[in-house]
């Protein structure tokens, strides 16, 4: 549930509007339908390891422990920026979603006092706390999880089902028998109804402008559909949680004696095997689940509403923002717009709580992967007398209180970018517009780093796969009491992705492609800063960020070496003794 929250958010709601409208229906299918495929990719790999080693910064881990130990620092780094300027940018889109009600967004006291302070402190303390109930100890955070992730799924499948509902034109029947017959009956049957025959019988769809685009975004087709991709993998952060949320995970305990057999496995299965398959669902299929979910809803938006209509959101680094024959810019989530178009009283309403929820809970998540993301980083480093001070102060962040909760790095991670909110603030209209682009900024910064975290941990898993290709074979392993390293021994072993190392190579090509070639794709028109800045200044900063850690710590230019079997079974150790003491 803490990896649904975080990535089933607000990507979905307004970046499917500023797809469908920039590249149009099928645009926007194919980019929620590719991106979530190189998600699924890389969560293959992601999760091989992860089923191996859940261990504190894992991400940033694996390439340290398989790539260079500089690029593994500025992995993490980027990976803690990632989500702590997220849970920033989504308390200012919150706000932006309170802006529907005319009252609130008229009120600059409770922007700053409610939107911007109380709930940024309320997800502060729901991150920090933890408490013993009575026989039973439970996290205050974890219930938390559990709850609003559930909410969450359950409204979007109401959502789906009123937008098929909107498009059969099954609720102008309410209007006229003012509900005389029994409601729970006829939603039932015209659900029922309407997912059977929506394909075969549409009324709204024209797929004959399936490939009508932005001219003034795009020169073609194909390079709206590049951006449209590079936007849509904004809705897939998050996927790749499950290795911060894999600490919280409570490890089965078998005894020695007990037998666990099948008709294909009579061998007892170790208790480092349980560990794996206590994960291995949610590592795997929670990518498939989002895509699923992005590729229908954003389908069935297809079906509901015209990508020309005035209230759908355009990319923002057009110089001007308002389409033509419209008298305002667009400034509403995909299915805000389709329940004020449907005139059903108060559906936008709900639809805008929803999201605000959502937003809200998505906020929280973020605050929880950063904060574990900086633990994990600083958790390892001696801070004693004796070292330099900026590495005292990073181990201070390493530590957590009596209740196991770095509560140091959770306050940290959330006042390091309290103050963008806070610009939304700014009076004067045209200062207000150039703030709103900054905040997109850091918002598409986001997906970015996060493709950077993706594909690094794709090559990590790369040269693990070649290491264990070369040397599983070789007895050191054994003598040393080298456990799981053999992919043949599925009795030990505990997740064999599928396709590898074709599938690792393909995932690490197309984060590249995404970083390099769509990201780039809003430049082939005209040339514009933002969009320049929201793709590159990413990659250039992590990069220079390796460099300079490279030439700080006097560390030679040059991957790890995993050539020598005894030195990948002291590697391979050391990362099971991680993992031992954090089950401890």
């Amino acid at each position: 549930m803490i990896t649904i929250n975080a990535t089933i958010g607000t990507g979905l709601y307004w970046r499917g509007g500023q797809v469908l409208e920039l590249g149009g229906p099928l645009a926007v299918v194919l980019s929620f339908l590719l991106v979530g495929f190189l998600s699924w990719s890389v969560m293959q790999c992601v999760s091989e390891m992860l089923c191996i080693w859940p261990i504190p910064g894992a991400l940033s881990a694996y390439v340290s422990e398989f790539v260079d130990v500089e690029l593994g620092i500025a992995t993490g780094v980027a990976y803690w920026f990632t989500y702590s300027i997220s849970f920033s940018t989504l308390i200012a889109t919150s706000a932006a979603e309170f802006n529907f009600w005319p009252s609130i967004q008229e009120s600059t006291g409770i922007h700053a006092g409610i939107l911007y302070l109380l709930i940024p402190v309320a997800i502060v303390c729901a991150n920090s706390l933890e408490i013993e109930l009575i026989l039973i100890e439970i996290k205050i955070y974890g219930i938390i999880e559990v709850i609003t992730g559930t909410i969450k799924l359950l409204l979007l499948a109401v959502i789906i089902c009123v937008l098929i509902a909107i498009n059969r034109g099954a609720f102008k029947y309410l209007k006229c028998s003012a509900f005389n017959i029994r409601f729970k009956k006829w939603v039932f049957i015209v659900t029922l109804q309407l997912v059977l025959n929506i394909l075969l019988n549409n009324r709204n769809l024209d797929w004959k402008s399936a490939t009508e685009f932005d001219s003034d975004a795009a020169g073609n087709w194909f390079a709206a559909l590049l951006i449209g991709m590079s936007i849509a993998t904004f809705s897939f952060v998050g996927i790749e949680i499950v290795a911060a949320s894999a600490l919280e995970a409570k490890w089965p305990r078998q005894d020695h004696k007990s037998k666990v057999s099948s008709s294909l496995d009579i061998t007892p299965r170790p208790n480092d095997t349980l560990i794996g398959n206590q994960i291995k669902f949610s590592a795997i299929f929670i990518s498939v689940l989002a895509t699923v979910v992005y590729v229908v809803a954003a389908f069935l938006v297809t079906l509901d509403i015209y990508r020309g209509d005035c209230a759908l959101p355009r990319v923002s680094w057009l110089s001007e923002d308002i389409k033509s024959n419209c008298t305002a810019p667009g400034s509403k989530a995909a299915f805000v717009a389709i329940a004020l178009e449907s005139g059903i009283p108060h559906l936008a309403d709900l639809f805008n709580v929803f999201l605000i929820f959502t937003c809200l809970t998505c906020t929280s998540t973020n605050l929880y992967v950063a904060s574990r993301t900086l633990f994990g980083l600083t958790s390892g480093l001696e801070g004693g007398k004796g070292q330099r001070w900026y590495l005292r102060i990073l181990a201070w962040f390493g530590k957590t209180n009596r209740h196991q909760v770095p509560i140091r790095a959770v306050i940290f991670s959330a006042v390091s970018f309290s103050w963008v909110p806070f610009l939304q603030l700014i009076g004067k209209p045209d200062t207000r517009s150039s703030i709103n682009e900054f905040i997109e900024i850091l918002s598409q910064m986001a997906s970015i780093g996060v493709l950077i975290v993706w594909g690094m941990n794709c090559l990590a898993f790369l040269r693990y796969h070649k290491c264990i290709s070369v040397h599983e074979n070789q007895k050191i392993f054994k003598a040393r009491g080298v456990p799981q390293f053999q992919r043949d021994d599925y009795s030990e072993y505990p997740y064999r992705s599928h396709g590898q190392p074709l599938l690792a190579y393909f995932a690490f090509s197309g984060c590249f492609f995404l970083l390099i070639v769509a990201g780039g794709a809003a430049l082939w028109k005209s040339w514009n800063l933002l969009p320049f800045l929201a793709s590159y200044l990413p990659v250039l900063a992590f990069f220079a960020l390796w460099v300079l850690l490279k030439i700080a710590r006097r560390a030679p230019w040059g991957l790890v070496d995993l050539s020598d079997g005894h030195m990948v079974a002291t590697k391979l150790q050391r990362l099971h003794e991680i993992r031992g003491a954090t089950q401890i």
